[in-house]
């Protein structure tokens, strides 16, 4: 894991050691188990070493090969090392020392700017090829790791940070009013929906899935990976789909515990990160090393309003994963004192940007914080798997039976359903009826749709035509599209805006505390393993996510693999956790209403609103309540454009 740098002159001179020494000081900020450069002439590339896996440790980076005359600079792991191995012809003996930037290098001698696409892992990379006189990039296929970059007629310069690029002294600090824009109408947590742009006016990310070849005549970008049309898979029964998805589950936890040093993992009640937890667990265990869990509970004192069917403390079932599972080492962090007030401008430095995730954003730091503390290299979650490994929506999945006129299919899942959720089987079929045909629901109740509060200024929402560029992405702001779950699923995997904030996030986190964010869900295997799943095995005799509960059996306790009546809520206490702070809080909301320049960009009215809700003190249940959250979004942009 690595932070990386470049600079490619296209007039051919040569680049200035000040600029590749300001870049480079610019990443001092981060730990680094080593620091190297590599210069020739109109090219310069850099790397800030951070070691997580045995082959990095000690590792030339940037590397040129002499042979190939070609240079790699890499911030990547590879995981699917042993299937490059056989495609590569790598000789046994150069197996336990090969380098992932290596296996990158050799990969883009064979197949040239195809490479990406036999790549499995989280990566990002830049390779000069001399022969062509061209700089050749990508970035993996959900963006796992950053990659930005400014270009002029001259040069263009790449970082996996903003700052270093900033640091140069013919890049202004300008802010990309359209790229505000998009931030401010979009209601949900994507921070925009143009992948390449970035909150500052010239300079660009490359986007998840997309490769970059820069040479003096033109800068080409292609995206490389398409998910979403796998064809299905047919196996002879359920227990054929059980053994394969272990299969290539166990290979994508282990691929990412490969390292010398700890290795942790987040750990809630929930199927998805008890799933990687347990086989985490089994994998360690025969290396003679414990699993490092850490999992967020509510600060004490804190009232649990949530309703009966969602559980703010875990701890319950959390125990009862460690106690089943064993070889694990729990920690449970409470964060006593901590608020999201208090993280904001931490978050700003550290994402180069504002974000929307702040009722987790003190738990989520404190956990890196922790397991930093600990010792801990890589950090094992299950972010994706709501779409992945325990992907399966049983309401959904009956609506397409009802359709589909599969009536004794359908009566038998909705009784078997309806016992395991403890629900009437004729409530259960109402709901199924109206998920199959929105149309006649919205007929006969014609209520209005509820629509986030309007956080743009109508005026600065006209200058940047936002609403338009909304409707060309096909983005719904208004909530107003019934999807159903498998429109969601198709549109996660196919929109790119989807990704952007996650791997923004954890290369950020993973570059400040010097560990890596790694999620096995995401493993691209996983996702073309669990897309090609027939619907009909991950909703079956009424249980949802049926693949993973069957799966897991033996590997968790019946009280969370087959729980399907409470699920976890995380971030309930952040109001609750505001009460020390609220006068401070509403103070600068005040002050906020008061600057007219950032009320150019943000809604007036709508702050208004909300801010009348405050004048009552904090109502610590209403911590999801649109209005407030508005306002924390409001001042998080609003400190960001007081930094910049």
């Amino acid at each position: 894991m690595s932070a990386i740098a470049g600079i490619f002159n296209f007039n051919h001179g040569t680049v200035l050691d000040e600029h590749s020494r300001s870049m480079m000081r610019a990443l001092e900020k981060f730990p680094a188990d080593d620091i190297q450069t590599w210069q020739d002439k109109e090219i310069f590339l850099g790397c800030h070493a951070q070691w997580i896996t045995p082959e990095s440790e000690g590792e030339k980076l940037p590397f040129y090969s002499e042979e190939r005359r070609l240079a790699i600079t890499a911030d990547g792991i590879i995981d699917n090392r042993l299937e490059l191995f056989e495609s590569l012809q790598i000789s046994i003996k150069k197996q336990q020392i090969i380098t992932d930037s290596e296996l990158i290098l050799l990969s883009y001698e064979k197949w040239g700017e195809e490479a990406p696409k036999y790549l499995i892992g989280d990566f990002a990379f830049l390779i000069w090829d001399e022969k062509e006189k061209q700089i050749f990039g990508a970035r993996d296929f959900s963006g796992s790791r950053t990659l930005y970059y400014y270009r002029n007629k001259q040069q263009i310069a790449f970082c996996t940070t903003i700052q270093p690029i900033l640091s140069l002294p013919y890049v202004k600090k300008v802010l990309n009013e359209d790229w505000l824009s998009e931030f401010l109408v979009i209601p949900n947590m994507i921070d925009a929906l143009d992948t390449n742009s970035t909150v500052y006016k010239d300079i660009f990310q490359l986007p998840p899935s997309h490769s970059i070849i820069v040479n003096k005549e033109s800068i080409k970008l292609k995206r490389y990976s398409n998910i979403g049309n796998e064809k299905k898979l047919v196996l002879k029964s359920d227990n054929e789909y059980e053994e394969a998805f272990l299969d290539v589950f166990q290979s994508a936890v282990k691929a990412r515990t490969r390292t010398k040093h700890k290795v942790g993992a987040h750990l809630s009640g929930g199927l998805d990160s008890s799933s990687v937890a347990s086989i985490a667990s089994r994998s360690l265990e025969e290396e003679n090393k414990k699993l490092f869990t850490y999992s967020y509970v509510p600060e004490e004192g804190f009232l649990d309003w949530t309703p009966k069917h969602r559980i703010a403390d875990e701890r319950p079932l959390i125990k009862s994963t460690v106690n089943h599972v064993g070889n694990i080492a729990d920690t449970y962090l409470d964060f006593n004192g901590s608020s999201p007030l208090d993280e904001i401008d931490e978050w700003l430095e550290m994402m180069e940007m504002p974000y929307k995730f702040f009722e987790n954003s003190f738990w989520v730091k404190g956990i890196f914080e922790q397991a930093k503390t600990d010792g801990i290299k890589s950090l094992l979650s299950g972010q994706r798997g709501n779409f992945t490994i325990s992907w399966g929506p049983a309401l959904a999945y009956y609506a397409i039976l009802l359709k589909q006129v599969s009536l004794i299919k359908l009566t038998k899942e909705i009784h078997a359903f309806s016992k395991r959720k403890n629900a009437v089987p004729k409530k259960v079929m109402m709901a199924v009826t109206k998920k199959a045909f929105p149309s006649i629901e919205n007929l006969v109740n014609n209520k209005p749709s509820y629509q986030f509060p309007s956080l743009i200024n109508p005026d600065f929402a006209r200058k940047t035509d936002i609403y338009r560029k909304v409707q060309e992405y096909d983005f719904d702001i208004t909530g107003t599209k019934k999807l159903n779950n498998f429109e969601i699923r198709k549109n996660h995997f196919n929109h790119l805006y989807h990704w952007n904030a996650t791997g923004t996030s954890a290369t950020k986190l993973s570059l400040r505390y010097s560990l890596w964010n790694r999620d096995p869900t995401n493993d691209l295997r996983i996702v073309r393993f669990c897309l090609s799943v027939p619907e009909g095995k991950c909703v079956n005799n009424g249980f949802d996510r049926a693949l993973i509960r069957k799966s897991m059996l033996n590997y968790l306790p019946d009280n969370v693999r087959l729980n399907q009546r409470t699920r976890g809520i995380q971030g309930a206490d952040w109001l609750h956790r505001m009460i020390p702070n609220w006068n401070r809080f509403t103070n600068e909301i005040s002050q906020l209403l008061k600057d007219e320049a950032v009320l150019t960009y943000l809604n007036r009215s709508s702050l208004e609103t909300a801010f009348n809700k405050t004048k009552n003190g904090v109502l610590p249940n209403a911590a999801f309540d649109p209005d407030y959250r508005t306002l924390m979004r409001a001042l998080i942009v609003y400190r960001f454009l007081k930094m910049i």
